[in-house]
């Protein structure tokens, strides 16, 4: 694709407000025409981009002629805010910072007559459509300016879910009432709309959720007394947010498999009941990769936290394209958190979850002993517990399932591993409902030598994925394993008949020392 002779088209726009539209407009678009436009405005506004004439030639999926809109300068997958073709024109857009590119190309039949759009600096306020952002106070951190009204609009691309706004940081003009500076938030587009609350002085406003997929900021301040002002952020519920307490979900990063947005700040919050941990399977994984000066995930990463916030122990902070391993909680509560940069968009994550049930598991040199809280697994009958089959099914002592069985019953059997004779068996728990089987297997392991036990995890969620991944691992072991009992199969045999070559020298030896005595 190549611009035709004499027709203006792309270039930077770095005026603080202007036009431009499409080749020949409003007369037909030439053929096979590519243009870019650069908008560049102040660093620290936004760029707000409208159209006022939209006709491009038709397709369901726009692979024919089409206008793209980048948050950004990259034509980066991650950076695209949306691609339109047709008669529709495309929505008011904020930028979520002062760069927006826009791309229109045609192919070689059926020219329209094209678009006509305008953009103009905006330092304060605006519509913003993304996932997730950022958004400040006029000049923040410095004093935010005197006689200022700014209101930001968030929501209405696409995204059906509630709205969540939580400040980072927020100092400004107190005031019984609120009525000199103030921020306040309205449950809808306008102020119309409910409010949800209105703030002033340094304390930092709640948390806030709407009830819509909308939600507006008003900012306002007076003549005299200023502030530091505010930042704070906002994140879709839904892709982007959201709370589990099931005892397995799975969930993915933004728009998974396609190319997840930049600018991103998600979180998952996994809460089971008190005595359960938390097992992640990561069934899939590719984010942007490791920084080339530091070796770290300085660019977008996905970070774990034990306890269910971000100031909880870091289990694991991951980025690139890599095969995982699972990860398990110390606790009944976990975060992910996912943070995306401006650039570089890739394909995200797919991660499962299963909550470890809580249980004792003890044995002696005849006998296993487990032993469930029964409030673990309120929802079950007894007989949905049971180690190895059906019959050696769990009994409600108290306030315990109980499985107490001697190893030659309950499909226990004997195994070597690491050298060491253990006892083995397998622990199901029973979850299916209806048509939908959901049985979570635990090996129990004894050493009755030492009337050591151990219980682990091999079956979770989605056994159809989940059961190939922990096989995969599962086989490295038993390979392990294998080669470690051929090892010693074979140091065996070789000790005996390095025994047997002695035995035979030390006869030979008599027999000759005899035949000597005798001579």
């Amino acid at each position: 694709f190549c611009v035709p002779p004499g027709i203006k088209c792309g270039g930077v726009l770095s005026a603080p407000s202007g036009n431009f539209s499409s080749p020949n407009f409003p007369g037909l678009y030439p053929y096979e025409t590519e243009c870019t436009w650069l908008i560049v405005v102040a660093e620290g506004s936004s760029v707000l981009l409208s159209f006022s004439h939209f006709e491009l030639e038709y397709h369901d999926t726009c692979a024919y002629d089409y206008l793209q809109v980048y948050n950004g300068a990259a034509r980066d997958r991650g950076n695209l805010l949306g691609t339109f073709c047709g008669h529709s024109p495309p929505p008011p857009f904020s930028s979520a910072w002062h760069v927006m590119a826009v791309v229109f190309r045609s192919d070689r039949h059926v020219a329209k007559h094209g678009f006509a759009a305008a953009y103009k600096k905006d330092a304060c306020g605006g519509q913003l459509t993304g996932l997730s952002g950022e958004i400040t106070s006029p000049r923040y951190p410095e004093s935010y300016p005197n006689d200022a009204e700014c209101r930001w609009s968030i929501g209405g691309a696409g995204g059906g879910g509630p709205l969540t706004l939580v400040f980072a940081d927020f100092q400004m003009e107190g005031g019984q009432g609120c009525g000199f500076d103030y921020v306040a938030l309205f449950d809808g587009p306008t102020v119309t709309a409910p409010r949800l609350g209105r703030y002033c002085g340094s304390a930092r406003p709640p948390r806030t959720v709407s009830s819509s997929p909308h939600l507006l900021i008003l900012f306002k301040s007076d003549f005299n007394i200023g502030g530091r002002g505010f930042k704070a952020h906002f994140y879709s519920a839904g892709e982007c947010q959201e709370v589990f307490t099931t005892i397995k979900g799975n969930f993915s990063s933004p728009q998974y498999p396609n190319f997840y947005p930049n600018n991103l700040k998600c979180q998952w919050s996994i809460q089971l009941p008190p005595g359960y941990r938390i097992k992640l399977f990561f069934l899939d994984m590719e984010l942007e990769g490791r920084s080339s000066l530091t070796g770290g995930c300085d660019y977008d990463h996905l970070s774990a936290f034990d306890g269910g916030a971000e100031n909880g122990s870091l289990l694991g902070r991951w980025c690139g394209r890599e095969s995982l391993a699972p990860v398990t909680s110390h606790s009944n509560r976990l975060l992910l958190v996912l943070h995306t940069d401006r650039n570089t968009a890739k394909r995200g994550f797919s991660i499962s979850y299963v909550g470890v049930v809580p249980m004792n598991v003890s044995c002696t040199r005849t006998d296993f002993h487990i032993q469930i809280p029964v409030q673990a697994l309120a929802q079950l009958e007894r007989n949905r517990i049971y180690l190895g089959t059906p019959s050696c099914a769990a009994q409600v002592v108290g306030r315990n399932f109980k499985i107490h069985t001697r190893f030659d019953t309950c499909g226990t059997e004997s195994q070597r591993r690491n050298n060491t004779s253990v006892i083995v068996s397998t622990l199901y728990i029973d979850f299916s409902v209806g048509d939908q089987e959901d049985i979570h297997q635990y090996e129990v392991q004894c050493e009755p030598k030492r009337k050591e036990a151990s219980v682990t995890l091999i079956a979770g969620p989605d056994p159809s994925r989940l059961s190939q991944a922990e096989n995969l691992v599962d086989a490295q072991q038993w390979e392990g394993e294998a080669m470690d009992a051929r090892e010693i199969k074979s140091q065996d045999t070789s000790d005996i008949v390095f025994i047997s070559i002695c035995i035979l020298a030390g006869l030979l030896m008599v027999i000759a020392v005899v035949g000597l005595v005798l001579l």
